[in-house]
C-alpha cells in the first residue's frame, strides 16, 4: 500500500479541486492510500469523499499547542508522499515535520515553504495562465500518473440529508410537476466578487416561467423581498451545512453563484453551473472545464456591470444550445 499525505487545508474552492484530483489518483492507483490535512471547518466534506481514507483536522485557531497536537498524530504513520497543495509557511512546517520518503511542493510557493520540500511539480503546458486544476494535476506525474481528470467525484452517503439540513427543502426539492430547482449561491466573502443581482434574476425566472423554483443556499443569511411565491422559492441561506452541499447541488437543474466555492463543487458533479465574474479571470478560476456545455460563464470587468436580465439570457440560450427550454 502506497502512504500518501495531502496537505491542503483550505479554502473550499481550492479544496473541492484537490479532492478531484485525488479522486483522479485512486481512480489511477488502486494501491494508493489518502490521508488529509484539513482545516476544522472544512473537514467534514473531505471526510464525506468517498477518495480520502483518512483526515487530520487542523484547528487554525488553536495555537502552537493545536498545531503541535496536530503533528504528533500526523507522525504516527510514515509517509510515502507528501503532496502540499497549499503552498505557505504553515502547510510548509505541516510538510517539514511530517514523516515521509518524498516531500513534494508546488512551483509557485510562498512564504518561504519551498525549503521544506525535496521537489517541486512544474507547471502545465499553458504555463501561468493554467487553470487552478491543471496546475494541481501535475502532482499526479510523481506517482506516475496522467495529469487528467479521472473517475467521480463521490461523497459517501451522499444521498441522505445531513441532519441539520432543513426538511422542508427535501420536500421542496421532490415537489411534483416542478422541474428540479435553480440553487442559487447570493454571497461572497470578497466584496469584489458579490454580484447584486440575485434578487433581480430569481424575480426574472419565477414570473417568467411558472414551472420553475428557485432555492438560495449559503452559510450567510441573505434577506430575500417579499413577494416571492412561498410555492416555488426557498431561501435556505444562513441555513445550509457544508455537507449537505453535494445532495442539494445534485437534486438541481442549475447552479447560478458568485466565483464560490459551491461553483466548483457543483461543476466538479457535472450539474449546470452559471458562474459570475468580475476581477477574477475564468480561464483560470472558472467551473472546470470551460468548454464543458454546461460550464457558463458571464463576466465584465466590474461586476456592477451585469444585469440580472443578462444573465437569464445566457441561461436561456444554454438551455435552448443543450436541448431544453427554447430561449425566450
Amino acid at each position: 500500500m502506497t502512504e500518501l499525505l495531502i496537505i491542503k487545508p483550505s479554502s473550499l474552492g481550492d479544496i473541492v479541486h484537490a479532492l478531484q484530483v485525488a479522486t483522479s489518483l485512486k481512480a489511477q492507483r488502486e494501491d494508493l492510500r489518502i490521508s488529509w490535512i484539513a482545516r476544522d471547518i472544512f473537514a467534514p466534506l473531505v471526510q464525506a469523499c468517498a477518495a480520502v481514507d483518512r483526515v487530520y483536522l487542523f484547528e487554525r485557531k488553536g495555537g502552537l499547542r493545536g498545531f503541535s497536537r496536530l503533528m504528533r498524530e500526523v507522525r504516527q504513520v510514515r509517509f510515502d508522499y507528501v503532496f502540499d497543495m497549499q503552498g505557505l509557511l504553515r502547510t510548509g512546517l505541516m510538510t517539514a515535520r511530517s514523516l515521509a520518503q518524498r516531500k513534494v511542493g508546488r512551483w509557485d510557493s510562498r512564504e518561504f515553504s519551498s525549503v521544506f520540500y525535496h521537489e517541486e511539480v512544474t507547471l502545465p503546458p499553458a504555463g501561468t495562465e493554467s487553470h487552478a486544476i491543471d496546475i494541481l494535476l501535475q502532482f499526479a506525474s510523481v506517482l506516475g500518473a496522467k495529469p487528467e481528470l479521472t473517475g467521480d467525484l463521490v461523497f459517501r452517503d451522499s444521498e441522505k440529508l445531513h441532519p441539520g439540513f432543513p426538511s422542508t427543502a427535501a420536500e421542496f426539492s421532490h415537489g411534483q410537476r416542478l422541474q428540479a430547482p435553480v440553487l442559487m449561491f447570493p454571497d461572497s466573502r470578497r466584496a469584489e466578487k458579490k454580484w447584486d443581482g440575485f434578487l433581480a434574476l430569481t424575480q426574472h425566472l419565477l414570473f417568467n416561467d411558472r414551472q420553475r423554483r428557485v432555492i438560495w443556499a449559503g452559510d450567510k443569511y441573505i434577506p430575500d423581498r417579499e413577494g416571492l411565491p412561498s410555492d416555488r422559492f426557498l431561501n435556505l441561506t444562513g441555513n445550509t451545512s457544508l455537507v449537505s452541499l453535494p445532495t442539494l447541488i445534485r437534486g438541481s437543474d442549475w447552479v447560478v453563484s458568485n466565483d464560490s466555492g459551491p461553483m466548483h463543487l457543483s461543476a466538479a458533479l457535472g450539474v449546470k453551473t452559471l458562474g459570475i465574474f468580475g476581477p477574477t479571470d475564468p480561464a483560470r478560476y472558472g467551473p472546470y472545464p470551460l468548454t464543458r456545455p454546461t460550464n457558463v460563464v458571464v463576466r465584465a470587468p466590474a461586476l456592477s456591470m451585469i444585469s440580472a436580465k443578462e444573465v437569464y439570457a445566457r441561461m436561456c440560450a444554454a438551455e435552448s444550445q443543450l436541448g431544453g427550454r427554447p430561449a425566450r
